[in-house]
Protein backbone atom coordinates (compact mmCIF):
# COMPACT_ATOMS: atom_id res chain seq x y z
CA UNK A 1 0.00 0.00 0.00
CA UNK A 2 1.54 3.48 -0.87
CA UNK A 3 1.81 5.83 1.70
CA UNK A 4 2.36 8.73 -1.19
CA UNK A 5 4.07 10.94 1.74
CA UNK A 6 6.66 12.02 -0.90
CA UNK A 7 4.27 13.69 -2.83
CA UNK A 8 2.07 15.39 -0.37
CA UNK A 9 4.42 17.91 1.58
CA UNK A 10 3.20 21.35 1.75
CA UNK A 11 3.20 23.74 -0.49
CA UNK A 12 3.43 22.26 -3.52
CA UNK A 13 3.64 24.62 -6.71
CA UNK A 14 2.96 24.93 -9.85
CA UNK A 15 6.55 24.52 -10.70
CA UNK A 16 7.19 22.01 -8.65
CA UNK A 17 3.93 19.94 -9.42
CA UNK A 18 5.59 20.24 -13.08
CA UNK A 19 8.52 19.30 -12.17
CA UNK A 20 7.58 16.33 -10.42
CA UNK A 21 5.34 15.45 -13.28
CA UNK A 22 8.15 14.98 -15.81
CA UNK A 23 10.23 13.02 -13.43
CA UNK A 24 7.98 10.76 -13.17
CA UNK A 25 7.41 10.38 -16.88
CA UNK A 26 4.63 11.62 -17.51
CA UNK A 27 5.18 14.77 -18.73
CA UNK A 28 2.98 13.87 -22.15
CA UNK A 29 0.02 14.86 -19.44
CA UNK A 30 1.18 17.92 -18.47
CA UNK A 31 -0.40 20.41 -21.56
CA UNK A 32 -3.65 18.27 -20.90
CA UNK A 33 -3.53 19.13 -17.20
CA UNK A 34 -2.40 22.54 -17.31
CA UNK A 35 -4.45 23.94 -19.97
CA UNK A 36 -7.57 24.82 -18.34
CA UNK A 37 -6.55 28.61 -17.87
CA UNK A 38 -9.52 29.48 -15.09
CA UNK A 39 -8.31 27.00 -12.70
CA UNK A 40 -8.31 28.63 -8.90
CA UNK A 41 -5.93 31.48 -8.16
CA UNK A 42 -3.62 30.86 -12.12
CA UNK A 43 -2.51 27.74 -10.89
CA UNK A 44 -3.33 23.99 -11.72
CA UNK A 45 -1.92 22.85 -7.63
CA UNK A 46 -4.41 20.57 -5.90
CA UNK A 47 -5.73 23.28 -3.19
CA UNK A 48 -5.61 20.51 -0.39
CA UNK A 49 -3.44 17.54 -1.41
CA UNK A 50 -4.63 15.06 1.67
CA UNK A 51 -7.60 13.31 0.59
CA UNK A 52 -10.40 11.24 2.48
CA UNK A 53 -12.64 9.51 0.29
CA UNK A 54 -15.25 6.87 1.78
CA UNK A 55 -16.02 3.55 0.50
CA UNK A 56 -18.34 0.45 1.40
CA UNK A 57 -17.26 -3.08 1.19
CA UNK A 58 -18.36 -3.66 -2.41
CA UNK A 59 -16.60 -4.62 -5.70
CA UNK A 60 -17.27 -1.39 -7.36
CA UNK A 61 -15.25 0.81 -4.61
CA UNK A 62 -12.46 -0.56 -6.87
CA UNK A 63 -11.63 2.45 -8.68
CA UNK A 64 -11.25 4.51 -5.39
CA UNK A 65 -9.20 1.70 -3.89
CA UNK A 66 -6.96 1.74 -6.93
CA UNK A 67 -6.17 5.04 -7.85
CA UNK A 68 -4.76 4.64 -3.89
CA UNK A 69 -2.92 1.80 -4.22
CA UNK A 70 -1.22 1.75 -7.60
CA UNK A 71 -0.36 5.80 -7.41
CA UNK A 72 -2.93 7.51 -9.86
CA UNK A 73 -3.32 9.46 -7.56
CA UNK A 74 0.31 10.56 -6.56
CA UNK A 75 0.68 11.34 -10.70
CA UNK A 76 -1.91 14.33 -9.90
CA UNK A 77 -0.40 15.47 -6.73
CA UNK A 78 -2.96 14.51 -4.30
CA UNK A 79 -2.54 11.46 -1.61
CA UNK A 80 -6.27 9.44 -1.54
CA UNK A 81 -6.78 7.95 1.83
CA UNK A 82 -9.94 5.29 1.41
CA UNK A 83 -12.09 5.00 4.09
CA UNK A 84 -13.93 1.84 5.29
CA UNK A 85 -17.21 2.69 6.21
CA UNK A 86 -20.09 0.59 7.82
CA UNK A 87 -23.54 1.88 6.10
CA UNK A 88 -24.68 4.20 3.51
CA UNK A 89 -26.48 6.11 6.05
CA UNK A 90 -22.85 6.86 7.64
CA UNK A 91 -21.37 7.93 4.50
CA UNK A 92 -24.49 10.03 3.89
CA UNK A 93 -23.46 11.87 7.33
CA UNK A 94 -20.07 11.50 6.70
CA UNK A 95 -20.37 13.37 3.55
CA UNK A 96 -22.65 16.22 4.77
CA UNK A 97 -20.80 16.99 8.06
CA UNK A 98 -17.25 16.87 5.99
CA UNK A 99 -15.66 14.14 8.15
CA UNK A 100 -15.33 12.56 4.35
CA UNK A 101 -13.70 14.90 1.23
CA UNK A 102 -15.94 12.73 -1.14
CA UNK A 103 -17.26 8.62 -1.68
CA UNK A 104 -17.75 6.11 -3.34
CA UNK A 105 -21.72 6.24 -2.98
CA UNK A 106 -25.13 5.68 -4.12
CA UNK A 107 -26.12 7.76 -7.05
CA UNK A 108 -29.27 8.10 -5.81
CA UNK A 109 -28.28 8.87 -2.11
CA UNK A 110 -26.88 12.16 -3.34
CA UNK A 111 -29.64 13.04 -5.09
CA UNK A 112 -31.94 12.04 -1.95
CA UNK A 113 -29.88 14.15 -0.16
CA UNK A 114 -30.12 17.09 -2.32
CA UNK A 115 -33.97 16.81 -2.56
CA UNK A 116 -34.03 16.46 1.65
CA UNK A 117 -35.06 13.11 1.59
CA UNK A 118 -33.60 10.05 3.46
CA UNK A 119 -31.60 12.36 5.64
CA UNK A 120 -30.22 16.54 6.29
CA UNK A 121 -30.92 18.57 2.80
CA UNK A 122 -27.33 20.10 1.18
CA UNK A 123 -26.46 20.92 -1.87
CA UNK A 124 -24.52 18.11 -3.62
CA UNK A 125 -22.22 17.42 -5.95
CA UNK A 126 -21.49 14.37 -8.58
CA UNK A 127 -17.90 14.41 -9.98
CA UNK A 128 -18.22 11.11 -12.27
CA UNK A 129 -19.62 7.51 -12.43
CA UNK A 130 -17.52 4.56 -10.88
CA UNK A 131 -19.63 1.57 -12.64
CA UNK A 132 -22.44 0.56 -14.84
CA UNK A 133 -24.11 -3.19 -13.73
CA UNK A 134 -22.97 -5.57 -11.74
CA UNK A 135 -25.08 -5.58 -9.10
CA UNK A 136 -28.34 -8.45 -8.67
CA UNK A 137 -31.20 -9.71 -6.40
CA UNK A 138 -30.47 -12.61 -4.12
CA UNK A 139 -33.46 -14.56 -3.16
CA UNK A 140 -33.06 -17.35 0.03
CA UNK A 141 -33.39 -21.19 -1.34
CA UNK A 142 -36.14 -21.68 0.94
CA UNK A 143 -38.03 -19.44 -1.89
CA UNK A 144 -36.74 -21.71 -4.56
CA UNK A 145 -37.42 -24.90 -2.49
CA UNK A 146 -40.86 -23.62 -2.87
CA UNK A 147 -40.99 -23.10 -6.76
CA UNK A 148 -40.07 -19.73 -6.20
CA UNK A 149 -37.16 -19.46 -9.04
CA UNK A 150 -37.96 -15.83 -11.08
CA UNK A 151 -40.06 -12.74 -10.73
CA UNK A 152 -43.11 -14.73 -12.10
CA UNK A 153 -43.18 -17.52 -10.10
CA UNK A 154 -42.19 -15.31 -7.15
CA UNK A 155 -45.35 -13.20 -7.68
CA UNK A 156 -47.53 -16.72 -7.73
CA UNK A 157 -45.97 -17.99 -4.60
CA UNK A 158 -46.76 -14.65 -2.80
CA UNK A 159 -50.18 -15.00 -3.91
CA UNK A 160 -50.50 -18.51 -3.00
CA UNK A 161 -48.13 -18.68 0.18
CA UNK A 162 -49.62 -15.93 2.18
CA UNK A 163 -47.47 -14.72 4.97
CA UNK A 164 -44.99 -11.27 4.96
CA UNK A 165 -42.65 -11.67 2.28
CA UNK A 166 -39.58 -9.19 3.70
CA UNK A 167 -37.14 -7.32 1.03
CA UNK A 168 -34.05 -5.93 2.29
CA UNK A 169 -31.88 -2.92 0.02
CA UNK A 170 -29.33 -0.89 0.58
CA UNK A 171 -30.81 2.49 1.74
CA UNK A 172 -33.93 3.93 0.86
CA UNK A 173 -33.40 6.44 -1.99
CA UNK A 174 -30.54 4.46 -3.22
CA UNK A 175 -29.56 2.00 -6.68
CA UNK A 176 -30.16 -0.69 -4.99
CA UNK A 177 -33.73 0.17 -3.35
CA UNK A 178 -34.55 1.36 -6.78
CA UNK A 179 -33.69 -1.89 -8.87
CA UNK A 180 -35.59 -4.04 -5.86
CA UNK A 181 -38.73 -2.04 -6.55
CA UNK A 182 -38.69 -1.98 -10.02
CA UNK A 183 -38.06 -5.25 -10.74
CA UNK A 184 -40.94 -6.10 -8.11
CA UNK A 185 -43.67 -4.02 -9.99
CA UNK A 186 -42.56 -5.14 -13.11
CA UNK A 187 -43.10 -8.70 -12.26
CA UNK A 188 -46.54 -7.27 -10.42
CA UNK A 189 -45.89 -7.21 -7.12
CA UNK A 190 -46.28 -3.96 -5.28
CA UNK A 191 -42.68 -3.13 -3.80
CA UNK A 192 -44.71 -1.37 -0.23
CA UNK A 193 -48.24 -3.23 -0.55
CA UNK A 194 -47.70 -6.75 -1.09
CA UNK A 195 -44.08 -7.06 0.60
CA UNK A 196 -42.33 -5.51 3.24
CA UNK A 197 -39.04 -3.26 2.54
CA UNK A 198 -36.22 -3.17 4.74
CA UNK A 199 -32.86 -1.51 4.52
CA UNK A 200 -29.73 -3.31 5.66
CA UNK A 201 -25.93 -2.20 4.94
CA UNK A 202 -24.38 -4.33 2.56
CA UNK A 203 -21.94 -6.31 3.97
CA UNK A 204 -24.63 -7.70 6.27
CA UNK A 205 -26.91 -8.76 4.03
CA UNK A 206 -25.78 -12.55 3.58
CA UNK A 207 -25.60 -12.96 7.71
CA UNK A 208 -29.11 -11.83 7.66
CA UNK A 209 -30.26 -13.84 4.95
CA UNK A 210 -28.83 -16.87 6.62
CA UNK A 211 -30.46 -17.02 9.69
CA UNK A 212 -33.88 -15.81 8.27
CA UNK A 213 -34.27 -11.58 8.68
CA UNK A 214 -35.17 -11.42 4.81
CA UNK A 215 -36.80 -13.64 1.74
CA UNK A 216 -34.86 -11.72 -0.84
CA UNK A 217 -32.13 -8.63 -0.74
CA UNK A 218 -30.65 -6.36 -3.61
CA UNK A 219 -26.91 -5.30 -3.31
CA UNK A 220 -23.18 -5.03 -5.15
CA UNK A 221 -21.24 -7.50 -5.39
CA UNK A 222 -19.51 -10.13 -3.84
CA UNK A 223 -22.39 -10.33 -1.62
CA UNK A 224 -24.94 -12.16 -4.31
CA UNK A 225 -21.51 -14.44 -5.08
CA UNK A 226 -21.01 -15.10 -1.86
CA UNK A 227 -24.87 -16.31 -0.86
CA UNK A 228 -24.01 -18.68 -3.37
CA UNK A 229 -20.75 -19.33 -2.46
CA UNK A 230 -22.12 -20.15 0.99
CA UNK A 231 -25.15 -22.23 0.02
CA UNK A 232 -28.32 -19.82 1.44
CA UNK A 233 -29.57 -18.13 -2.04
CA UNK A 234 -29.18 -17.49 -5.49
CA UNK A 235 -29.52 -15.08 -8.41
CA UNK A 236 -33.22 -14.41 -9.39
CA UNK A 237 -31.52 -11.75 -11.36
CA UNK A 238 -29.00 -9.15 -12.22
CA UNK A 239 -29.03 -5.38 -12.15
CA UNK A 240 -28.01 -5.67 -15.65
CA UNK A 241 -30.43 -7.35 -16.75
CA UNK A 242 -32.99 -5.01 -15.27
CA UNK A 243 -31.11 -1.81 -17.26
CA UNK A 244 -27.93 -2.96 -19.28
CA UNK A 245 -25.30 -0.45 -18.58
CA UNK A 246 -27.27 1.66 -15.91
CA UNK A 247 -25.35 4.08 -13.69
CA UNK A 248 -24.63 2.72 -9.98
CA UNK A 249 -22.03 4.28 -7.97
CA UNK A 250 -20.73 7.74 -8.44
CA UNK A 251 -17.52 9.72 -6.90
CA UNK A 252 -19.85 12.10 -4.37
CA UNK A 253 -19.20 15.28 -2.50
CA UNK A 254 -20.41 18.22 -1.57
CA UNK A 255 -20.98 21.14 -3.64
CA UNK A 256 -19.25 23.75 -1.15
CA UNK A 257 -15.93 21.06 -1.69
CA UNK A 258 -15.82 21.61 -5.33
CA UNK A 259 -16.28 25.24 -4.84
CA UNK A 260 -13.48 25.48 -2.53
CA UNK A 261 -11.15 23.49 -4.09
CA UNK A 262 -11.92 23.08 -7.75
CA UNK A 263 -8.46 21.62 -8.34
CA UNK A 264 -8.49 19.10 -5.79
CA UNK A 265 -11.74 18.03 -7.69
CA UNK A 266 -10.52 17.53 -10.93
CA UNK A 267 -7.06 15.91 -9.42
CA UNK A 268 -9.12 13.78 -7.51
CA UNK A 269 -11.91 12.52 -10.84
CA UNK A 270 -8.52 12.66 -12.72
CA UNK A 271 -6.44 10.05 -10.52
CA UNK A 272 -10.17 7.48 -10.28
CA UNK A 273 -10.47 7.82 -14.22
CA UNK A 274 -6.97 6.83 -14.84
CA UNK A 275 -7.76 3.76 -11.99
CA UNK A 276 -11.38 3.01 -13.85
CA UNK A 277 -8.78 2.81 -17.19
CA UNK A 278 -6.83 0.24 -15.48
CA UNK A 279 -9.23 -2.08 -14.11
CA UNK A 280 -11.61 -1.77 -17.54
CA UNK A 281 -8.54 -3.47 -18.78
CA UNK A 282 -9.50 -7.49 -18.01
CA UNK A 283 -5.84 -8.95 -17.25
CA UNK A 284 -5.72 -6.35 -14.89
CA UNK A 285 -9.09 -7.99 -12.69
CA UNK A 286 -7.26 -10.80 -10.96
CA UNK A 287 -4.85 -8.15 -9.45
CA UNK A 288 -7.54 -5.80 -8.65
CA UNK A 289 -9.54 -8.29 -7.03
CA UNK A 290 -6.08 -9.91 -4.93
CA UNK A 291 -5.67 -5.91 -3.80
CA UNK A 292 -9.71 -5.35 -3.02
CA UNK A 293 -10.30 -8.20 -1.41
CA UNK A 294 -7.98 -7.19 1.35
CA UNK A 295 -9.65 -7.63 4.70
CA UNK A 296 -9.11 -3.62 4.67
CA UNK A 297 -10.92 -3.13 2.18
CA UNK A 298 -13.87 -5.87 0.72
CA UNK A 299 -12.99 -8.40 3.17
CA UNK A 300 -13.70 -12.14 1.28
CA UNK A 301 -12.50 -14.92 -0.69
CA UNK A 302 -10.80 -13.18 -4.11
CA UNK A 303 -12.87 -15.94 -6.29
CA UNK A 304 -15.75 -14.66 -4.93
CA UNK A 305 -14.72 -11.09 -6.22
CA UNK A 306 -13.28 -12.23 -9.40
CA UNK A 307 -15.44 -14.68 -11.17
CA UNK A 308 -18.53 -11.74 -11.64
CA UNK A 309 -15.86 -8.99 -11.98
CA UNK A 310 -14.58 -10.86 -15.22
CA UNK A 311 -18.78 -11.77 -16.23
CA UNK A 312 -18.12 -15.37 -15.01
CA UNK A 313 -22.06 -15.57 -13.55
CA UNK A 314 -23.23 -18.85 -11.67
CA UNK A 315 -26.92 -18.41 -10.32
CA UNK A 316 -26.68 -21.04 -8.17
CA UNK A 317 -29.37 -23.04 -9.41
CA UNK A 318 -27.14 -24.77 -11.98
CA UNK A 319 -26.80 -22.21 -14.95
CA UNK A 320 -23.24 -20.55 -15.72
CA UNK A 321 -22.96 -17.96 -18.28
CA UNK A 322 -20.97 -15.45 -19.89
CA UNK A 323 -21.99 -12.49 -18.95
CA UNK A 324 -20.86 -9.78 -21.62
CA UNK A 325 -22.27 -6.92 -19.29
CA UNK A 326 -20.30 -7.25 -16.79
CA UNK A 327 -19.62 -4.78 -13.89
CA UNK A 328 -17.78 -2.23 -15.71
CA UNK A 329 -15.73 0.76 -14.70
CA UNK A 330 -14.97 2.71 -17.60
CA UNK A 331 -16.09 0.97 -21.59
CA UNK A 332 -13.84 3.86 -23.40
CA UNK A 333 -15.53 6.73 -21.16
CA UNK A 334 -19.66 5.27 -21.73
CA UNK A 335 -19.30 4.32 -18.13
CA UNK A 336 -17.90 7.94 -16.45
CA UNK A 337 -19.39 10.25 -17.49
CA UNK A 338 -21.80 11.81 -15.50
CA UNK A 339 -24.72 11.33 -18.00
CA UNK A 340 -27.88 14.17 -16.75
CA UNK A 341 -30.58 11.63 -17.55
CA UNK A 342 -29.11 9.02 -15.27
CA UNK A 343 -29.37 11.71 -12.24
CA UNK A 344 -33.09 12.32 -13.44
CA UNK A 345 -34.51 9.01 -13.93
CA UNK A 346 -33.28 8.18 -9.89
CA UNK A 347 -36.10 11.53 -9.25
CA UNK A 348 -38.13 9.97 -11.29
CA UNK A 349 -38.39 6.68 -9.12
CA UNK A 350 -37.98 8.59 -5.76
CA UNK A 351 -41.14 10.73 -7.08
CA UNK A 352 -43.04 7.49 -8.52
CA UNK A 353 -42.48 5.51 -4.60
CA UNK A 354 -43.49 8.74 -2.97
CA UNK A 355 -40.19 9.51 -1.67
CA UNK A 356 -40.91 13.26 -3.36
CA UNK A 357 -44.68 14.77 -3.26
CA UNK A 358 -44.07 16.66 -6.12
CA UNK A 359 -42.38 17.13 -9.40
CA UNK A 360 -39.24 18.80 -9.07
CA UNK A 361 -37.85 20.29 -12.06
CA UNK A 362 -35.63 17.40 -12.82
CA UNK A 363 -33.25 18.73 -15.56
CA UNK A 364 -32.26 21.59 -13.49
CA UNK A 365 -31.56 19.74 -10.28
CA UNK A 366 -29.09 16.96 -12.80
CA UNK A 367 -27.59 20.28 -13.70
CA UNK A 368 -26.97 21.42 -10.54
CA UNK A 369 -25.84 18.32 -9.61
CA UNK A 370 -23.95 16.50 -12.31
CA UNK A 371 -20.59 18.91 -12.31
CA UNK A 372 -19.85 17.99 -16.41
CA UNK A 373 -17.71 20.55 -17.08
CA UNK A 374 -15.12 19.78 -14.49
CA UNK A 375 -15.31 15.93 -15.10
CA UNK A 376 -14.66 17.42 -18.84
CA UNK A 377 -11.45 18.79 -17.64
CA UNK A 378 -10.74 15.91 -15.71
CA UNK A 379 -11.16 13.68 -18.91
CA UNK A 380 -8.74 16.11 -20.85
CA UNK A 381 -6.31 15.29 -18.13
CA UNK A 382 -6.90 11.50 -18.28
CA UNK A 383 -6.93 11.51 -22.01
CA UNK A 384 -10.03 10.32 -21.79
CA UNK A 385 -13.01 10.53 -24.56
CA UNK A 386 -16.11 12.54 -23.64
CA UNK A 387 -19.43 11.57 -24.84
CA UNK A 388 -21.41 14.21 -27.15
CA UNK A 389 -24.53 14.23 -25.27
CA UNK A 390 -25.38 14.72 -21.39
CA UNK A 391 -28.91 12.59 -22.28
CA UNK A 392 -28.94 8.51 -23.33
CA UNK A 393 -31.76 6.37 -23.69
CA UNK A 394 -31.69 2.73 -22.77
CA UNK A 395 -35.19 0.22 -22.89
CA UNK A 396 -35.72 -1.36 -19.00
CA UNK A 397 -36.97 -4.83 -18.25
CA UNK A 398 -40.74 -3.86 -18.12
CA UNK A 399 -40.19 -2.45 -22.13
CA UNK A 400 -40.68 1.27 -21.09
CA UNK A 401 -37.59 3.35 -22.78
CA UNK A 402 -36.10 5.96 -20.56
CA UNK A 403 -34.42 8.85 -22.54
CA UNK A 404 -34.65 12.14 -19.60
CA UNK A 405 -37.08 13.86 -22.11
CA UNK A 406 -40.61 13.79 -20.28
CA UNK A 407 -39.77 13.06 -16.56
CA UNK A 408 -42.92 13.99 -15.23
CA UNK A 409 -44.72 12.17 -17.50
CA UNK A 410 -42.49 9.02 -17.38
CA UNK A 411 -42.60 9.05 -13.27
CA UNK A 412 -46.40 9.14 -13.52
CA UNK A 413 -46.65 6.51 -16.08
CA UNK A 414 -46.18 3.40 -13.88
CA UNK A 415 -49.12 1.26 -13.37
CA UNK A 416 -47.79 0.23 -9.74
CA UNK A 417 -46.80 2.93 -8.01
CA UNK A 418 -47.34 4.87 -4.62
Amino acid sequence: MHDGNDDNKPGLTRRHFLQWSGAAGISSLVPAFIKQTAWAAGSDAPEKTDIKIGFIPLTDCASVVIASELGFDKKYGIKITPSKEASWASVRDKLVNGELDASHVLYGLIYGVQMGIGGPKKDMAVLMTLNNNGQAITLSNKLKDKGAIDGGSLKKLIETDKREYTFAQTFPTGTHAMWLYYWLAANGIHPFNDVKAITVPPPQMVANMRVGNMDGYCVGEPWNARAIFDNIGYTAVTSQDIWTDHPEKVLGTRLEFVQQYPNTARAMTAAILEASKYIDTMANRPKVAQIIAQKSYVNTEESVIEGRMKGEYDNGMGKKWRDENYMKFYNDGKVTFPYLSDGMWFLTQHRRWGLLKDDPDYLAIAKQINQIELYKQAASAAKVVVPANPMRSAKLIDGITWDGSNPKTYASSFKIKV
